[in-house]
């Protein structure tokens, strides 16, 4: 009888621990899935705002401009860089490379460097990675000396 008790308690603590590191797993996993959703939460306010700077019929390399920003770079490359790459066509403002950590997948009308590479001099650097821009502001301030700007500032200060 014992014997029977001490392995049923075995089962049961077995259980739990299982019931316990399934629910760690869990967590680790819903709290990835809300990192992602926050930023995604972020990209989609953000486009959002751009569309409305648009139906106003505004450039965003006006903000460029105002502030006396000719050649620029454009950190992180992924849709929201290759748009702002795409709406600063043609304008006065200068792309004149775009910066992101996967540099050797990235295909685009202009050289795309990683923070390793040497950088050329540039009025400003525009990070378009909207939930990181502290840590990716501090990186590119140890690269290059020149103004760091989130992409937000520059939608919702034009």
């Amino acid at each position: 009888m014992k014997k029977k008790m001490l392995l049923l308690c075995f089962l049961v603590l077995g259980s739990i621990i299982k019931i316990i590191a399934i629910n760690k797993y869990i967590k680790r996993n819903i709290i990835k899935l809300l990192l992602v959703l926050n930023k995604r939460q972020m990209s989609f306010r953000l486009m959002n705002q751009w569309v409305k700077v648009k139906q106003k019929g505004k450039n965003l390399s006006e903000y460029f401009e105002l502030a006396g920003y000719r050649k620029i770079a454009i950190y992180g490359m992924g849709y929201i860089g290759e748009t702002l790459l795409s709406e600063l066509n043609g304008t006065k403002t200068e792309v004149l490379y775009g910066i992101d950590q996967n540099a050797d997948t990235i295909y685009a009308n202009i050289d795309i460097l990683s923070l390793k590479d040497d950088l050329q001099r540039v009025d400003v650097v525009v990070v378009t990675a909207v939930n990181s821009f502290e840590a990716i502001s501090e990186n590119i301030k140890k690269k290059l000396d020149c103004p760091v700007v989130s992409i937000i500032d520059v939608v919702y200060d034009i």
